[in-house]
């Protein structure tokens, strides 16, 4: 029985309502690569941004960090802004931060609602899942908790829980990415997809990674997906797809779907 989902609205964009939404990722080095991204992806109309921060070189200088998100929401406008920092053992760029540093800057964005939602790993140490759950649900900031595995696709029951296990830590949003090494795994991900939609009632991000993948990219929202990534100017990710051409492939299944 399908449940009752909850919908995340950030900034006029509803999460979980009409489907799919496109997040374009970020992922400059410095400061002036961020703004020239910026400028150059919000005339393609993302309808969320995601800033990869740990592509960013000055991740430890939190002034800059700000400074940089100040100028962000000033070419976003109302475009939502996720805020990511990658973990290396999870497809994330290595960065000099520890743990501990890494959830303080977390914590101090969301203190200071300068993003609108973050994401952190379920594969963390759950006193920090629950520290930045509490700090971002008391400033008003959603939170994508997220699994990705860049070796395999594990069974569609393991992500079906996966995505269960985030719900019951409080996300607002459960999102996973796994690597298929077939057409079959992209296919096990999709009824992943389907199952935990019937089971979830917050809203959930699945995709199939690399090239085997890309067309959960596409018609990943049929089966329950709420947001697709797409390429801006850079990809973060194996399988991403340009903005035009993801838009365009979405109108036509959309069109008869």
């Amino acid at each position: 029985m399908t449940q009752v989902k909850s919908m995340v609205t950030v900034r006029g964009t509803v999460i979980g309502k009409e489907k799919p939404l496109i997040c374009t990722p970020l992922i400059g080095k410095d400061r002036l690569s961020i703004i020239s991204e910026l400028e150059k992806i919000m005339s393609k109309n993302p309808d969320i941004i995601e800033w990869r921060a740990d592509f960013f070189e000055s991740l430890d200088n939190t002034e800059h960090v700000l400074r940089t998100i100040a100028e962000m929401r000033e070419l976003a406008g109302e475009t939502p802004i996720l805020f990511t920092i990658r973990s290396h053992h999870e497809g994330g760029q290595p960065i000099s931060l520890s743990e501990q540093d890494k959830v303080g800057l977390l914590a101090e964005l969301c203190m200071k609602k300068v993003v609108d939602l973050i994401d952190y790993e379920l594969s963390n140490d759950a006193p920090f899942v629950e520290q930045l759950r509490a700090v971002s649900r008391e400033n008003g900031v959603a939170m994508v908790m997220s699994y990705h595995n860049f070796e395999s696709t594990p069974p569609a029951s393991s992500i079906v829980d996966k995505l269960l296990q985030m719900e019951k830590y409080g996300a607002d949003i459960a999102k996973v990415a796994v690597m298929p090494k077939s057409k079959t795994d992209a296919l096990v991900l999709l009824l992943a997809t389907e199952q935990a939609q019937n089971e979830l009632r917050i809203p959930l991000i699945s995709i199939s990674m690399g090239e085997f993948g890309a067309l959960s990219r596409m018609v990943g929202y049929v089966f329950g997906s709420d947001i697709t990534f797409a390429i801006g100017e850079q990809s973060s990710a194996p399988g991403q797809i340009p903005i035009e051409d993801l838009r365009a492939a979405l109108q036509i299944v959309q069109k008869y779907i």
